[in-house]
């Protein structure tokens, strides 16, 4: 690998930006394991290796199962996720695979039934910016940590 550019060297005005988003997104009525399944399954979906390693690690250090990661990539076809849980990958899937039409009536509709209008919003959000780090540590070949 080449060694790319550190942005938060380079750019650190941009970097500061984006970790004020993700410090906003810690305080929200979304459950902590909630947004950690959504950016490890964003992070599968875009093959972010870096970031799959980050949240999966710290998933697991705080409270999820290695058998529910394991099979997030199949969260559709297991009852080990709850309703709320379904709702809220849903959404950050259509977010993530945003070429297929990005979030859909469906989608939207079901979160409401878990979810309020600033929970909707929180949930846009943390699909939104998993999807920038994960531009962002693939961009600059960030390496998992051995």
């Amino acid at each position: 690998m080449s060694n790319r550019v550190k942005i938060q060297n380079a750019f650190p005005e941009a970097w500061k930006a984006m970790y004020g988003v993700e410090t906003t997104l810690a305080n929200t009525n979304i459950p902590l394991t909630t947004k950690e399944l959504m950016k490890v399954r964003a992070s599968q979906l875009n093959q972010c290796a870096f970031c799959i390693d980050m949240h999966a690690t710290s998933a697991l250090k705080n409270g999820e199962t290695a058998k529910r990661l394991l099979l997030l990539d199949a969260w559709k076809e297991t009852d080990l996720f709850s309703e709320e849980e379904k709702a809220a990958l849903a959404v950050v899937e259509d977010i993530t695979l945003i070429h297929q039409g990005g979030l859909s009536e469906a989608t939207y509709q079901n979160a409401q039934k878990y979810y309020d209008e600033k929970s909707i919003a929180q949930l846009i959000m943390v699909a939104v910016v998993i999807n920038s780090w994960n531009r962002i540590a693939i961009s600059t070949q960030l390496p998992v940590a051995k």
